[in-house]
This record gives C-alpha cells, structure tokens and sequence, in this order.
C-alpha cells in the first residue's frame, strides 16, 4: 500500500500521542521490583532508600519482592518474561554480568531481554585481612605471596561472585599465585578471614567501615580509582601500583525489553531526581554508595562494557558454567 507523506506524518504524530499518553497515565498502581538478592542485603538496602524517595515522586509505592534462587537467575527470569508494561522490575547489579558464563543454560538474554534504566551507584571492595596476619600493607601481602607461590589463600562469596571477581583482578595484576577457596556467601567466607583461616578478602565497603574502625580487620586497599571518604586513609589499588585491579560494584534498575520508552524516561528522570536529594545522598554515603548520574543510554553502554570485560576475566582465569 502506497502510503503519502501526511499518511506518515499523521502515524508519526498518533504514535507521539500515545507515548505521551501513556507516560502522563503510568503509573496507575504499585510497581513490582523482583530483587535477586535476600531481604536486608546492602544492594537490596540501597534500592530501597532510593525507590522509598522516587514513589513519592511518581506516586505510587515499589514493592520489593526477593527472589535470590538460583544465584539471582531465578528471578531475571521471571523479569525476561513479565508483560513489559512498567509494572514489573529488576534490581540487579554486578552479579548480572557474571551470570552469562556461570551458567550455560540460561532462560533469558541478558543484553537483549532487558533494557538497563537507571544506576543506584557504586562502591568499592575492600581488600581485608584478618589481624593476627601481621600485614598491614597491601605491599606486604604481596611480598608473602611470591615468597611462597600458592602457599596464601583468598576467599570468596562463591564462584563469579563480585568477591571472587575482585580477587581474580587483583592477584592477575600483582602478578602472584594463590588460591581459591570459595564459601557458599560473604558471611562464611568473612568469618575464615576473621579467625585468620583465611589470608585475604574482598569485601563491599557497606559492611566494611564498621570493622575497620573498630580494628576487628585491618584494610589494606580499596578496589576503586580514588580514595573512599568513609575510610580515607585507606590507599586505592591504583596508589599502590596495580590500576589493572580497579573494580567497583555498581546496582541498577532493569525493565522488561520493549518497555515504552516513555516510562523508562519517566522513571530514569524521577530517579535522578531522587539521587540529588541531600537525605538521599547522607544516607548512600553512610553506606560507602557514590551515586551514579547516567543517561539510559549511558547505564546500557556502561553495562554491555562491563559484562564484555567479566567474560573476558572469566575466560582468562579459567571460570566455567555452573549448569
């Protein structure tokens, strides 16, 4: 069928309309985030303080919903396969592009199923040792470890968790051989580290600040490019000579592929808002999270960039699927 020009002008400005539509009209009821991680986690805890200010924004409540099963792929797929009406979300972070080569039978795409809205923010890993190992440099550790190849160990929440991939940038840049010993969650695995079983681990700054101040572990490094303004006398991994370890941890918001445009820009704009907001700040910075100001385009670029470099990592080291 031939179509005129105002045929095509007329469809251009309907489906404007629509969009526009529909942006003024959504949302009209409770919008549901599937968390893949367990109630009370710090990821979980940050998204929480940022939806609480972004539904008073648009005027409708987000209702968490955790489903971690699976390492977190149990609920990105009931995301992949959810209506894509602004109604269902998911709250993912570094985790999701590790998923790609921990497991080979996956249910989903995790570039092409979903569309990255909107970044929390990051923080870095802290590189911890338990205090009766007597380093109190990052220098020192290092020099342990090519005294004795393979004779030091490090920990981590599991294989492909963000501890393990933190820790594998680090002894690749350092150029030492170690081991592996991977727990079943940050808490066994901090505990070895605790009771000096253990030699090193990478641990999320939230849980972090705490400990270091109270002296229970000694900080030798954060994992990011500057320094932590919670622990500012602690050097970042790029002071001490190894930029190849820089690695932060990041969380965000996912919609359903083919989400209207309109309702990503409407959320992604309220979020931004909210992330600009003093109480909102104080309450990320207590916790170790900078907040990130992305456009959608850029959270999905920074996304595709960083699932690229894990697969790389996890190649080079040798990580295969779990499945």
């Amino acid at each position: 069928m031939h179509m005129t020009r105002a045929s095509c002008a007329a469809i251009i400005v309907l489906l404007a309309s629509t969009a526009a539509s529909l942006s003024q009209s959504w949302p009209s009821r409770p919008i549901s985030v599937v968390s893949v991680f367990s109630a009370g986690n710090a990821t979980d805890t940050v998204a929480r303080i940022v939806l609480d200010q972004v539904s008073k924004d648009i005027g409708q409540p987000f209702v968490i919903e955790n489903r971690p099963g699976g390492g977190g792929t149990v609920g990105v797929a009931a995301v992949a396969k959810a209506e894509p009406d602004g109604y269902t979300m998911l709250l993912h972070a570094s985790t999701f592009s590790s998923q790609v080569v921990m497991h080979k039978n996956l249910s989903y795409d995790s570039l092409n199923d979903f569309t990255p809205i909107v970044p929390f923010g990051i923080q870095p890993l802290v590189l911890v040792v338990g205090t009766s190992k007597g380093f109190r440099t990052a220098g020192d550790l290092i020099a342990a470890a090519k005294a004795a190849p393979g004779s030091l160990n490090f920990a981590s929440a599991g294989v492909g968790a963000t501890s393990h991939l933190a820790g594998l940038r680090f002894i690749r840049a350092a150029k030492i051989d170690v081991q592996h010993i991977p727990f079943r969650g940050p808490s066994e695995a901090f505990t070895e580290v605790m009771a000096g079983r253990i030699d090193f681990f990478f641990l999320p700054l939230a849980p972090a600040i705490g400990l270091v101040k109270e002296g229970k572990i000694v900080a030798l490094a954060v994992s990011s490019t500057k320094r932590a303004p919670t622990l500012p006398d602690i050097p970042t991994v790029v002071e001490i000579g190894y930029p190849g370890a820089a690695y932060q941890f990041w969380a965000g918001l996912f919609a359903p592929a083919k989400t209207s445009r309109a309702i990503i820009d409407k959320l992604h704009a309220a979020t931004m808002r909210a992330l600009t907001l003093p109480a909102v700040n104080s309450r990320l910075s207590q916790m170790g999270v900078e907040p990130l100001t992305m456009s959608v385009e850029q959270f999905g670029e920074f996304f595709r960039e960083d699932m690229t470099a894990t697969v790389r990592l996890a190649k080079e080291a040798g990580i295969g699927p779990a499945n």
